[in-house]
């Protein structure tokens, strides 16, 4: 039996598909932006000292990178309503996706705040920096920049994670994508329309890494 391809699908839908790329690529990046605001905090609490913050900061990550993404996503899109906290199936994507990638991007940057040498650190106690300033001027541009490979992988994880969001009727590309199968059938064309699509979405966001690598963290300037 031959297959008959038939791309006049994808041409006469595009403008669905462009529009599920987008809240794709706008999830991702208000998800990563957000992880990794939890993922600074996370590892200042991983790295304090304090036997309280850094049991918080561990049962968070422990939790999250033990459970399976999608009842995380369950948890908060159809849990929290019976607490009085109702959010839309975008909200509800973002919120997980955030504190999904916050956990790992805890661990993450906690490594690259161990490898800095407790010397610079006391160098700037000596000058006069309080401790938070130390840890924000001193410690985190190095440290992120001695992990910014890992966390640009973790980055591409969570852009691919998104596809999963789609089951709480978020209306991204792979939501997109299986919509349009259902009225057409043109499995094939559709699903390896939308592998390119992730594949353009994925280059967009590391390209823009890579932009805040050069602007931000002089790379080659911390790396061995």
């Amino acid at each position: 039996m031959e297959y008959s391809f038939d791309f006049s699908v994808i041409a006469d839908n595009f403008g669905l598909l462009l529009s599920g790329a987008w809240l794709t690529l706008k999830m991702s990046l208000l998800a990563i932006a957000f992880g990794l605001i939890i993922g600074v905090i996370g590892s200042l609490f991983r790295t304090s000292g304090n036997p309280l913050l850094n049991g918080i900061a561990l049962a968070y990550v422990e939790v999250i990178r033990n459970t399976p993404y999608l009842i995380q996503l369950f948890f908060i899109f159809f849990g929290l309503p019976s607490l009085g906290l109702t959010l839309s199936a975008e909200q509800a994507a973002i919120l997980s996706l955030a504190i999904n990638f916050g956990a790992y991007s805890t661990e993450i940057v906690r490594a690259g705040v161990e490898s800095i040498s407790k010397g610079q650190i006391e160098a700037g106690l000596a000058i006069g920096f309080k401790k938070l300033a130390v840890f924000r001027h001193i410690v985190i541009p190095p440290a992120l920049a001695n992990v910014y490979p890992a966390l640009i992988g973790q980055v591409i994880l969570a852009v691919l994670f998104t596809s999963v969001v789609s089951q709480i009727a978020a209306e991204d590309l792979t939501y997109a994508g299986n919509y349009l199968n259902s009225r057409t059938f043109r499995s094939f064309e559709i699903y390896f329309t939308i592998a390119l699509m992730y594949l353009a979405i994925v280059w967009i966001v590391k390209a823009l890494a890579y932009l805040i690598e050069l602007r931000f963290f002089e790379f080659a300037k911390y790396r061995k």
